[in-house]
């Protein structure tokens, strides 16, 4: 019958195999198990590591998938980003628009400020002579107004002066009445009373200051002598009454007052047109 003997496989009595060889074939065998053992040990641990690195991977998948949304909305934010800055551009735009009609009614502005400024210079200039001109005129205004007082005292002194000579003239009157009642007691007295009067009457309606060369003079008739005598007064009335001073109310002829006499007038009077009244220095034309 075989016997096993290990790796020499079956042999005979001749051939068996020794102790020592019983010990190596041992001691392989504990090598391979230790040996095995061993690697089952870094199966073991790679079958760890797998595990480890299967839990890695998941979690890199899910930091992947992490990363894959960040990004999508990186992308929608970066689009969102671009949108904004093409907005951006288009304020931009509209805005360098803006800057440069600005810019424009600026220049405009300034344009119309120096023509203002202008203007205002130009106004300025015509408001001081404005000023001067009222300033003259405030002058003449005051030298009128003296000018209207003495007018005004030289009317007050004729209303006086008109006022006595109204009272002589009524004082006149009184005389003329009792030289009339005289008169009547004496018809001789009367007749050369008459006789007088008549060689030195002044016609009123023979006066024409305006007839060439006769200006302020009066026409007198004694009997058969016609003469011109300077006009100094000429009153009249009814018979013997010297009360009324008659003149015309319009001056239709240049006419000059005499150098050195004064002219008194009732008004009211009128002056034609291109028709002068010329008072001479210190001479006075009074209207009552």
């Amino acid at each position: 019958m075989a016997i096993y003997r290990g790796d020499g496989g079956a042999g005979d009595a001749t051939t068996d195999i020794t102790i020592n060889a019983v010990t190596a074939k041992a001691s392989e065998a504990a090598t391979s198990a230790t040996n095995a053992a061993n690697s089952a040990t870094s199966a073991s641990t790679s079958a760890s590591n797998a595990a480890t690195s299967a839990t890695n991977a998941a979690n890199s998948a899910t930091s992947a998938g992490t990363s894959a949304t960040s990004a999508s909305t990186s992308a929608t934010n970066a689009s969102t980003s671009a949108s904004t800055a093409s907005t951006a551009a288009t304020d931009a735009q509209t805005a360098q628009t803006a800057a440069e009609l600005a810019e424009t009614n600026a220049e405009t502005a300034e344009t119309n400020a120096a023509t203002s400024a202008t203007n205002a210079a130009t106004s300025e200039t015509n408001a001081a002579s404005s000023a001067s001109s009222a300033s003259t005129s405030a002058s003449t205004a005051t030298t009128q107004a003296s000018n209207a007082a003495t007018s005004a005292t030289n009317a007050a002194t004729s209303a006086t002066n008109a006022a006595t000579s109204a009272s002589a003239a009524s004082t006149s009157e009184t005389n003329a009445a009792n030289s009339a009642s005289a008169a009547s007691t004496s018809e001789t007295n009367a007749a050369s009373s008459a006789s007088a009067a008549a060689a030195s009457a002044v016609t009123a309606a023979s006066f024409t200051p305006d007839q060439t060369g006769n200006s302020g003079k009066y026409l007198t008739t004694d009997g058969s002598v016609t003469s011109w005598g300077v006009v100094s007064a000429g009153a009249t009335g009814g018979g013997d009454d010297r009360v009324f001073w008659e003149n015309d109310q319009t001056v239709d002829t240049n006419y000059t007052i005499t150098t050195g006499q004064n002219a008194m007038t009732a008004g009211p009077i009128t002056v034609s047109s291109g028709v002068s009244v010329t008072v001479p220095s210190g001479s006075t034309w009074i209207i009552v």
